[in-house]
């Protein structure tokens, strides 16, 4: 075989079992990260609430986002109306992307972007 297709076929395997690699690890620790940002990427704030909060927001019916569960500690996460986050009075507001002060918030209350 020529050398330059050898060279070829070699990258085109690595670039295979590097997909195959990234798409087994989707339900794993690497797809845990993928989907916080996905989560992150449809809100427009953030707040940093207590875990009181977050039961209160539990009893009202807004549901906990399955991603913040996949983490150890286990994070609460929510997504709520910006009026109902407003009411929330001890929750200081984060900068929406990955960071210190987002993971180590117990509940995380976040506002989706409004529909155009």
């Amino acid at each position: 075989m020529i050398p330059a297709l050898e060279c070829r076929l070699r990258q085109m395997r690595s670039r295979v079992l590097v997909r195959s690699w990234e798409y087994r690890q989707r339900r794993h620790a690497r797809g845990a990260w993928l989907r916080l940002r996905r989560l992150l990427a449809d809100a427009r704030e953030a707040f940093a609430a207590p875990a009181e909060t977050a039961d209160e927001l539990a009893l009202e019916g807004y549901g906990m986002e399955p991603a913040g569960q996949e983490f150890d500690p286990p994070r609460r996460m929510v997504f709520v109306p910006p009026a109902r986050a407003a009411r929330i009075p001890s929750a200081p507001r984060l900068a929406v992307r990955l960071s210190v002060e987002l993971l180590e918030a117990e509940c995380l209350v976040l506002v989706a972007f409004e529909p155009a």
